[in-house]
């Protein structure tokens, strides 16, 4: 029998953060995930396509985008089983404990890590201490490792209590490109959820403080556009040419002046570009990747509008055609007041929690907001709760890391806010 997960929740945060994997690509990070749920025991775990419909994802790769990922994960030891359930991108899983009559509650943490190179430096506690990720130009720099630890440390700790009714537990992938929580959010396990709880690290909320719940997270799209012109030699003939780096340009001068909205805040960026082949051919082909956010989703869909609209001009202008994808996207959602005051109540009995916030602004997007709406609209609560750590720097970032301190206080909040349902009014 392995030792219980409580007794080791600082070596299971280390082993996930030594194998980082990123989105659709989280082969290796779900038979761990296996492996420990069935360790646990539960009434049903699923495991990629049996957890949602392949159908419903956002943010979908290239078939030969997976390749290097299965095998570095068959060589780390990935069981084949897993390997067969999860192919072609199709990672994560849901765990279930079915406890008779009761409430049912679910609980849902991302499992995908980012496209970083980890920092070597000697004072970079994972370098130091030996647990640096080993996948180059791949790190868990938003603290997910932090979130699986808790996700499988609460699901034993439910287990073991005399908890009754339905827990469900989301190991959602692809959270990074938001392309995870729209497919699970659509699967038969979010169904007669009564509570919903989502959790996030961090955040740059200090090691003992606890937000109950966010609000204003902000409804954000992905999107990738390609312009196509007609290439031409620049010094003998550029009149018979369609630029599409000019285009390009055009694009991006017309994103970033799109008006503001006096409803609310929205955002639009252009974060990725690339163009042309060669200095003396007119560019044929541009393609370019932003994104367009809002304070609601209907201020979103307002900024994705406009953006959509400013690269079309831009194409119509430079004699180009534009192909415009929305890769992914994620809605608002807030946090239910009573949830809130819940998760507060529990928060202020855990041992190490200083300071209790009941809500704060999230001023980012997240795509559990899927899985909190699908809730909220069936009638349940849902909550999105932060649990404070000191990182030494900000998430995303080469030398991002957690105080492992809180994991103990997360794995207290979560399975007593889990365990307390019954309280809420």
């Amino acid at each position: 029998m392995t030792r219980p997960i409580a007794d080791r929740l600082v070596e299971l945060r280390r082993g996930f953060h030594r194998h980082p994997e990123p989105g659709w690509r989280e082969y290796y990070t779900t038979s761990r995930l296996v492996e420990e749920i069935e360790g646990i025991g539960v009434d049903e775990l699923a495991v990629g396509r049996e957890a949602y419909d392949p159908d419903d994802r956002m943010a979908v790769l290239e078939d030969d985008a997976h390749d290097e990922w299965v095998e570095r994960a068959r060589e780390r030891g990935a069981r084949e089983d897993v390997l067969e359930r999860t192919a072609g991108g199709v990672t994560g899983c849901v765990a279930v404990l079915d406890r008779g009559e009761g409430p049912t509650v679910g609980l849902r943490v991302d499992i995908d890590g980012l496209f970083i190179e980890e920092s070597t430096d000697d004072d970079h506690e994972p370098a130091r201490e030996g647990f640096r990720s080993e996948t180059d130009g791949t790190v868990h720099a938003c603290g997910h490792d932090a979130h699986m630890t808790w996700g499988l440390a609460t699901l034993e700790a439910v287990k073991e209590s005399d908890f009754e009714g339905r827990f469900v537990a989301f190991f959602q992938p692809a959270e990074e490109i938001s392309g995870g929580g729209h497919p699970m959010a659509e699967s038969r396990f979010i169904e007669g959820i009564d509570h919903l709880f989502a959790v996030h690290v961090g955040l740059d909320h200090p090691t003992g403080r606890v937000v109950a719940g966010i609000e204003r997270p902000l409804a954000m799209a992905h999107v990738d556009a390609s312009f196509r012109g007609t290439s031409a030699h620049a010094g003998k003939a550029p009149e018979e040419g369609d630029n599409a780096m000019q285009a390009l340009g055009t694009a991006i001068s017309n994103a970033y002046g799109i008006p503001r909205h006096s409803d609310g805040m929205t955002r639009v960026n252009v974060g990725y570009a690339e163009a042309g082949s060669a200095s003396n051919v007119i560019a044929e082909h541009a393609r370019v990747e932003a994104e367009a956010r809002g304070e609601t989703t209907a201020l979103k869909e307002y900024a994705k509008s406009r953006l959509e609209r400013a690269f079309r001009g831009a194409a119509v202008s430079h004699g180009c055609e534009l192909e415009f994808d929305v890769v992914s996207e994620s809605p608002r959602a807030d946090s239910d007041p009573e949830l809130v005051e819940h998760v507060a109540n529990v928060a202020r009995g855990v041992d190490g929690v200083t300071e209790v916030v009941p809500t704060a602004d999230f001023g980012a997007s997240e795509d559990a907001t899927f899985l909190m709406e699908r809730v909220q609209e069936a009638g349940g609560l849902a909550t999105y709760l932060i649990v404070g750590t000191d990182h030494p720097t900000a998430h995303h970032t080469p030398t991002f890391d957690v105080d492992e301190r809180s994991l103990r206080i997360g794995v207290e909040v979560l399975t007593g806010a889990v365990l307390g349902v019954g309280d809420v009014e």
